[in-house]
């Protein structure tokens, strides 16, 4: 058996795994965003690690003692860019900030200002949500908290520190850190420094594949498992959710539409676009990257709607497929852009907005034009990995979004590429951790990174109202910003 543990934004999931790639159980418990500040987003690292270890009890008594005392390894995936500070103690100085936050969008202009060659370096712009802007943010605001900081880890490698005692990251999630040379897979001195730090601060790096440590004896006690279970590298959520749905050779390529929303395209080498905002990561494969899109709020609009009018999604999706064409067409056209965005326009200041509401349009209009703003979001990301060169012709999809039929259909007509669900499709970044472990006690790549049995294929369709609104949603973005 192999345990892949997924730290999301929102949740924690957990997945065993047999032998022979089935998955046997899963579960997962939420957790809560404070946030405190505007353009702040912040998580407690001890509400990490409690709700772990619930959610690990809870799993074994779900599948029993026999089937959990089997587990030979456990794979990490985890919510990219956080920080969490620890102290010569190893003590958490402050709350971890998540990759959604965007209070450090002027340290980015200083981090490209320090470092001329920081996109070739790290293959990236400096965004406000990645790891590196956060820090040049505590030291010039927080400076006692700067002073006691002695390393840096990134969410899921704090919880691979209490499990195995040991400082270590891989190569996708230490890649989202903007310390990374990515080409060389290794830590840059040079953006190091320019952030007042040094290699000292810094995990070891293995590939995600590889063996990171051992769990520790007393854990293992607790949670009835042998202390020589191991710990694999694992990966950041989007390159774990690859691993998860076979997404391991070039060209091939995702959607996921959780929290925020990624398209994710595999590449044999490196090949950074960063003048578009395209993200450009180690995967967690050896000798492999890949290129992603990535919108800040993607199903969490959709969250935010629900919660807004008081209706269950389910409840309102039935209603958005009730409505007609003609009464889509007519629907406000509605910018998604409610924590800023990344791609294509890397702005921490954009702002959701619903445009063209009138008398005529009730709840089930305005959740299709969340559903379609969320859309088009993505298709800007399809685009410029498109101007970049990278060809996609079809997407897996997976996430919360992805149990919704009518939204993959949707995408589909949007992009005019066909949109595959898989079974399990929800479990991507749980399941690829699990994958990962068994990788790391050496099972073989190419049986195990499969892609999961096909739930249903969307197929595009031609909706001429589609790009017209598309059209408008781009034009509305940039008279938006042009009147800030």
């Amino acid at each position: 058996m192999y345990l892949g543990l997924d730290y999301g934004t929102s949740e924690i999931k957990a997945l065993l795994m047999g032998d022979n790639g089935d998955i046997i159980a899963t579960h997962g418990l939420p957790l809560s965003i404070q946030r405190p500040q505007p353009q702040w987003s912040e998580q407690s690292a001890d509400e990490w690690w409690r709700v772990t270890n619930d959610l690990v009890l809870q799993l074994r008594d779900k599948v029993g003692n026999f089937k959990w005392a089997q587990i030979r390894g456990i794979g990490l995936s985890g919510q990219m860019h956080g920080a969490v500070l620890l102290n010569e103690n190893n003590d958490v100085l402050r709350p971890v900030i998540l990759w959604n936050d965007t209070r450090s969008s002027a340290e980015c202009a200083e981090l490209e200002q320090a470092v001329p060659d920081l996109h070739a370096i790290t293959g990236n712009l400096a965004m406000a949500g990645f790891t590196a802007p956060k820090l040049l943010w505590v030291r010039k605001h927080e400076p006692d908290i700067f002073a006691q900081t002695k390393t840096v880890l990134l969410p899921k490698d704090y919880i691979r520190f209490l499990l195995t005692g040991k400082k270590v990251s891989e190569m996708s999630d230490a890649a989202g850190m903007l310390w990374l040379d990515v080409a060389k897979r290794d830590w840059s001195d040079e953006v190091l420094a320019a952030c007042g730090m040094d290699r000292s601060f810094m995990a070891d790096l293995v590939e995600g594949s590889h063996v990171s440590g051992s769990l520790k004896a007393d854990l293992a006690e607790k949670w009835g498992l042998s202390p020589d279970v191991i710990v694999a590298g694992g990966g950041g959520d989007n390159a774990a959710s690859a691993v998860g749905v076979g997404a391991v050779n070039p060209n091939d390529a995702f959607i996921s539409l959780g929290t925020s929303g990624v398209v994710f395209v595999v590449n044999e080498n490196y090949r950074p676009a960063p003048q578009s905002a395209v993200h450009c990561f180690c995967h967690a494969l050896p000798n492999r990257w890949h290129q992603m899109s990535v919108m800040l709020s993607a199903a969490a609009c959709l969250s935010w709607y629900c919660k807004l009018v008081g209706v269950k999604e389910v409840e309102l999706l039935a209603e958005i497929e009730r409505l007609s064409d003609e009464q889509r067409a007519q629907a406000p056209i509605f910018l998604p852009y409610l924590s800023g965005e990344r791609t294509p326009h890397n702005d921490a200041f954009a702002t959701g907005s619903l445009h063209g509401l009138t008398h005529a349009h009730g709840r089930a209009e305005i959740g299709y034009a969340v559903l379609e703003g969320v859309s088009f979001g993505l298709a800007d990301g399809v685009r410029v990995l498109q101007e970049s060169g990278t060809q996609i012709s079809e997407c897996s999809l997976l996430g919360g979004g992805a149990r919704s039929p009518y939204w993959a259909q949707l995408l589909a007509d949007i992009l005019q590429i066909q949109i595959v669900t898989h079974k399990g499709g929800e479990t991507g970044g749980a399941l690829g951790a699990a994958r990962l472990a068994a990788l790391a006690c050496g099972g073989d790549e190419t049986q195990i990174c499969t892609k999961p049995e096909i739930n249903q294929i969307f197929n595009p369709n031609k909706k001429d109202f589609l790009p017209t609104r598309y059209a408008q949603f781009r034009k509305l973005y940039s008279v938006e910003k042009s009147n800030r």
